[in-house]
């Protein structure tokens, strides 16, 4: 994965789905434009198991790659954790922020919205 450009924003997420494919509480990601974003080798055409939402796992290690959201057109939403530059990148909202687990203790000033965020991460750039 590779971009020579700044994401467009770095969000939590606390949904099910995003905490499943992560497999940690929370999970923490930066947008990108698709223009923006490249991988190589290409990784194929992704796995959908949610309606509206496609994912890409590496294929050697499984490791998520990837995910795009039909309702976030031309965004590509990239794991923190793969990012070089992740300690410069804090995030700017909790999305989904009504499924946090009670006992997960984030202590900020950010936006909490109770679904995906789709107002504030489509007015990103």
């Amino acid at each position: 994965m590779h971009s020579d450009t700044a994401p467009l924003t770095v969000a939590y997420c606390h949904c099910s789905d995003c905490r499943r494919w992560t497999g940690a509480p929370v999970g923490a990601f930066a947008a990108f434009r698709a223009a923006d974003l490249s991988a190589t080798p290409n990784q194929g055409p992704g796995v959908s198991h949610t309606a509206g939402v496609t994912r890409w796992n590496c294929p050697s290690c499984g490791s998520p790659l990837m995910a795009t959201f039909d309702y976030l057109p031309d965004q590509v939403y990239v794991p923190l954790g793969l990012i070089d530059q992740a300690d410069r990148l804090p995030p700017r909202i909790h999305c989904h922020a009504d499924s946090t687990y009670p006992w997960l203790l984030i202590e900020d000033t950010l936006e909490r919205v109770s679904a995906s965020g789709r107002n504030t991460l489509n007015a990103a750039d």
